[in-house]
């Protein structure tokens, strides 16, 4: 494990990640909000979801540093005296969890069909490609309420909420799998006329080997940087899907939720209930968009 790890530090890919400031610095932040979101339960003060702990005379209570305020509330209380400041950590931590296990729903869809439609050609290509170009023509988080909006429209009105998580992930991955399709599909093309593949053909390898243990090792490098940005726009999909009510449901927020929340106090003077979680949403996604740009540059080998 050190030698794997010492011959890491040594790769041109650990020596351009030590000189770029913008990287290491939203490694920093990034790993901070991961640590903040997985320990929310050693990391926040309170347990805002706990309703024995909630004191509804605490509600609306400003940040600790103004007027009225506690420092036992760093960042106040929302209305119903949750501490805003461990709501965002749990918070954090939804958004993380659906914005990823969405990501890699989307990326193994898109890097399965994407292979099939480079490596096999023809009709199927064509027509697989044709689907990917008409959802493309809409945008994501249109793709993602209406699938949204099918699938609960087919449950159970009692199970909405059970199965709430599932149904976003899934609505957010099946928005986000063309873009790995037609990048995993271009690489594909071009490997598949390689020498290694044309010998592994001729010494009779069947082609799902060669498509899953030759070709894709050598498409991943793009597949990894489009997975670091599309985490990003997972992140904001959800938020947004959550913001207009048909995200997560409210026994257990997300961001978007936490901000939607927040935006019935924000001409009242209660500013900080969705100030603050909106500021938490633009850390995480920038963090995650200026890594996803240094992995873009860093792994593009014309800027090396």
């Amino acid at each position: 494990m050190k030698a794997l790890i010492l011959r890491w530090w040594d790769s041109d890919l650990a020596w351009s990640w030590r000189n770029t400031p913008v990287a290491y610095l939203s490694t920093i932040l990034f790993a901070l909000l991961l640590v903040g979101a997985f320990g929310a339960q050693w990391v926040a003060p309170h347990n805002p979801f706990d309703l024995t702990t909630v004191e509804l005379l605490d509600a609306l209570l400003p940040p600790g540093w103004m007027q009225d305020g506690q420092w036992n509330y760093p960042l106040g209380t929302d209305s119903q005296g949750r501490d805003l400041f461990s709501a965002l950590l749990y918070g954090t931590r939804v958004s993380l969890l659906i914005g990823l296990a969405s990501v890699v729903l989307a990326m193994t869809v898109g890097i399965f069909v994407g292979l099939i439609a480079g490596y096999v050609g023809g009709r199927l290509d064509a027509f697989i490609m044709r689907v990917a170009d008409v959802q493309l023509s809409f945008p994501a988080i249109l793709i993602a309420l209406l699938i949204d909006g099918v699938a609960r429209a087919a449950m159970p009105q009692g199970m909405h909420d059970i199965l709430a998580f599932p149904v976003l992930i899934g609505a957010i991955a099946l928005a986000g799998w063309p873009q790995y399709a037609r990048t995993v599909r271009g690489s594909a093309m071009v490997e598949k006329n390689r020498e290694y593949v044309q010998a592994a053909r001729v010494i009779g390898v069947a082609p799902p080997v060669i498509m899953f243990r030759h070709v894709l090792p050598n498409v991943m490098g793009p597949v990894l940087v489009l997975g670091t940005v599309h985490l990003a726009t997972a992140i904001i999909t959800e938020a947004t899907l959550s913001f207009l009510g048909v995200g997560v449901p409210p026994t257990s927020p997300s961001l978007g939720t936490l901000i939607r929340i927040g935006n019935d106090f924000l001409f009242s003077g209660e500013w900080w209930i969705t100030i603050f979680p909106g500021a938490m949403l633009v850390l995480l996604v920038l963090s995650v968009n200026l890594l996803g740009d240094w992995l873009r540059d860093a792994l593009n080998p014309r800027l090396n």
